[in-house]
């Protein structure tokens, strides 16, 4: 029988906290990460193996698939959770705060699916399940670099599903709408990685409190919670031909869909009502 143990990371909270806790509950051997294992403890708790995992640090990206290959002969799930928004205009912010965040939510999650694809194909079974978002295909100003991250994650991910199927592989892509986790709170406060003055600071300061408010205020009756997430992984799993794509929440779905529909110049008139545009 091929080993079916799920490697998640990013489980110190919200969805991966809340898919580690649903799949050891259902059944399934997990193996929580996070780059703090002292915050998994809950999980452990829970039924859950937790070891430490920083998707920005090769050896401990090895050392984790490593321990569960020697434990359970291959990683059978991999669960690429982990990643954060990065807010502010494109100029304004830091390129080694832009590396940042590519190289956790785009480089890892590359590096990740090279290491346990090997396992994965000995066995001829395997489930990756990318997170991406409902800003995989949509884009919002002040957000263009956690945008392209998400993009990226759409992109690859639609590469290796092809390349990987032959070998009993599958790649399931989860686009979640508004989540209601800590999230929105990281995503506002990353403003402060760009300057406070400048041409773009008033921008700056109003897509922190966009962020916070849609999170916040009203539009979040739209969205979910992160078990909402868990739930859709858990299904997708257990399918025997799972969809290629899996929207999470009716923002993610009206948001999409309504994308899709407008022309390009028509989106923009409508992020015009939504954010202020920085000008001379």
């Amino acid at each position: 029988m091929p080993s079916k143990a799920v490697l998640i990371t990013g489980c110190s909270s919200g969805i991966g906290h809340a898919t580690a806790e649903l799949l050891a509950r259902t059944g399934w051997t997990v193996y929580a990460t996070a780059r703090r294992p002292e915050t998994l403890a809950e999980l452990a708790q829970a039924g859950c193996k937790t070891l430490a995992l920083d998707v920005t640090d090769e050896a401990s990206m090895t050392a984790a698939v490593d321990a569960v290959v020697q434990a359970e002969g291959a990683v059978g799930v991999l669960i690429n959770n982990a990643g954060y928004s990065q807010s502010g205009a494109v100029e304004s912010v830091p390129l080694e705060v832009v590396r940042r965040q590519f190289e956790t939510n785009v480089f890892g999650l590359i590096r990740m699916c090279q290491l346990v694809l090997p396992g994965m194909r000995d066995q001829h079974w395997g489930r990756i399940v990318n997170l991406s978002s409902m800003g995989g295909r949509l884009t919002f100003p002040g957000g263009g670099l956690y945008h392209g991250t998400k993009y990226a994650v759409e992109a690859i991910s639609d590469a290796l599903r092809f390349e990987v199927r032959g070998f009993g592989v599958e790649v399931i892509v989860i686009e979640p709408g508004l989540i209601v986790t800590n999230f929105g709170e990281t995503a506002a406060g990353s403003v402060g990685a760009a300057p406070t003055d400048g041409p773009y600071a008033g921008f700056n300061r109003e897509v922190g409190h966009a962020v916070e408010k849609v999170y916040k205020g009203p539009l979040a009756r739209f969205g979910g919670g992160p078990e909402t997430v868990a739930q859709t992984i858990a299904g997708a799993l257990k399918a025997e031909r799972p969809r290629t794509r899996y929207p999470v929440t009716a923002s993610a779905r009206v948001m999409m869909a309504q994308r899709r529909l407008m022309p390009d110049r028509l989106w923009d008139l409508l992020m015009r009502t939504q954010f202020p545009m920085p000008k001379s």
